[in-house]
């Protein structure tokens, strides 16, 4: 039934492509994967086939929202891109807590990370080595050379894709599997599975892109040693690789390609173990455990001390210890009073503690010099509402939904905080920008009528609701007629 689902959404979505999630225009795009005598799909079917497909699988897994770790995330798929074949770099990241060691590249520039990816990658460089083999199957276009070789059967590969996916992210590997297996038997002809010279091509291109991004080509071996050793001796392989299998010819070959590069020496980034600590407390979804883990980390074997110590500070912080959470800051701040992690972990403890003028005025003073962070402008935005000065609140987060119009998290809060500043019909508003991006069409058609109601007089608005509304019907037509 799953399955049925996915490949009727997948139907769809080669047929109808971004909505738009501006208030200002929400023209429905129509891309079409052609006839058999066209070619390719072009970049923009694909962008659009892509965005059409994120919407689905925002609609059925719970995204994982940390700004920072989101930020960090981006800059580094960014920066690996900026040196890849990537022509369109319109990216799009989508974070799903989960443990399994899992990345992901959908047409169209959509990239997933589980958080279980830092579980096992030790150092920036081996988690970009999965970043850039990633990118490289975009830039090349991997799955829509697919679609036009076997242009009957792609649908379907595009339907077991999201179908596997969602049940790796929901509830586990052994489901994802199971999906897999469901997709193959409809189809074998479109298996998930990218080919061994796709495969071993966008090995190529990773290890070339890394090396002039300025990391360590060698770690993209380890990360596939470390594959082999899960596969060996787990009860079944890392999610990963069952959509890009592994093989000894692979690794030899991506051995004998990093011999070949000069030495080097390569430094270690420790906001990658920052980053690490963060996802790490989102997998253990417990407080005392995570503080067990990193003080266990500060008296034995650790990555990175001042990680571990910056994951003892984020634990007590969680437990409510703020005096301890604020002890282990302190010392961190003395090492490197400029590192914004430490900083915002400063700001989050004075919030904690109801000192909301000391947040603010730390907040606006690290704008200046960063005005266009995003977690900068959320962590205000959030102090600025647990003050119950919900004006300042939303004016902020109205500047990030301009910014970030594809940010679902943006919308939600955004909603939320209009609802308390009374804003009745930007309310309405901002929940139907938020449930069109998770692929909720007719919430966000009932969103749009309720704040239609409370325009009636404003023509402006009006008009352009209607024309939202327009294009939601004609988007749910297109579906009802496939």
């Amino acid at each position: 039934m799953l399955f049925k689902y996915f490949k009727h959404f997948a139907l769809t979505a080669a047929a109808v492509g971004l909505i738009a999630t501006s208030v200002e225009s929400a023209n429905v795009k129509l891309p079409s994967l052609g006839d058999s005598s066209s070619g390719i799909i072009s970049l923009q079917q694909e962008h659009e086939l892509g965005r059409a497909w994120l919407r689905a699988y925002r609609s059925r897994i719970n995204e994982y929202n940390d700004p920072l770790l989101s930020d960090y995330l981006e800059q580094l798929i960014y920066k690996l891109a900026s040196y890849s074949e990537l022509e369109d770099r319109r990216l799009e990241l989508i974070t799903i807590n989960n443990p399994s060691m899992n990345a992901f590249a959908v047409p169209g520039g959509v990239i997933g990370i589980h958080t279980g990816l830092f579980l096992y990658a030790k150092t920036e460089h081996q988690l970009s080595s999965v970043l850039a083999h990633e990118l490289a199957h975009l830039s090349q276009r991997h799955f829509a050379r697919r679609i036009d070789a076997q242009r009957k059967n792609s649908i379907v590969s595009l339907a077991g894709m999201l179908a596997s996916l969602v049940l790796a992210a929901t509830v586990g590997g052994d489901a994802g599997l199971a999906g897999l297996t469901a997709t193959q038997a409809a189809s074998k002809q479109s298996s998930l599975r990218y080919s061994r010279q796709n495969e071993q091509e966008a090995d190529r291109l990773g290890l070339q892109t890394m090396a002039e991004a300025g990391m360590d080509p060698r770690a993209m071996s380890s990360m596939f040693e470390e594959m082999l050793k899960m596969s060996r001796y787990g009860s079944r392989p890392p999610e990963f690789l069952l959509t890009h299998p592994l093989t000894e010819n692979r690794v030899a070959d991506a051995k004998n390609r990093i011999s070949q590069l000069p030495p080097k020496q390569y430094l270690d980034n420790l906001e990658f173990h920052l980053m690490r600590v963060r996802a790490l407390i989102a997998i253990d979804n417990n407080a005392s455990v995570s503080l067990n883990r990193f003080q266990h980390e500060l008296k034995g074997n650790t990555l990175n001390r001042e990680a571990a110590r910056y994951g003892v500070a984020l634990s007590y912080e969680v437990l409510g210890n703020h005096v301890e959470a604020e002890k282990s800051i302190d010392v961190l701040l003395k090492k490197s009073p400029n590192r914004l992690t430490y900083q915002m972990a400063d700001i989050d403890i004075d919030r904690a503690q109801g000192r909301f003028d000391i947040a603010i005025r730390k907040t606006k003073r690290l704008l200046k010099y960063s005005s266009d962070s995003y977690p900068l402008r959320m962590s205000l935005a959030e102090t600025y509402l647990k003050s119950n000065q919900y004006p300042e609140s939303e004016q902020v987060l109205d500047t990030l939904a301009f910014s970030h119009p594809n940010n679902p998290e943006v919308w939600f809060q955004l909603a939320e905080i209009r609802g308390l500043a009374g804003n009745i019909s930007g309310v309405h508003k901002a929940r139907a920008q938020y449930f069109i991006l998770n692929g909720v069409f007719d919430r966000a058609r009932d969103q749009l009528g309720y704040a239609r109601k409370l325009l009636i007089h404003d023509f402006k608005q009006t008009a352009i609701i209607d024309q939202q509304l327009r294009d939601l019907i004609e988007f749910e037509k297109k579906m009802e007629n496939l």
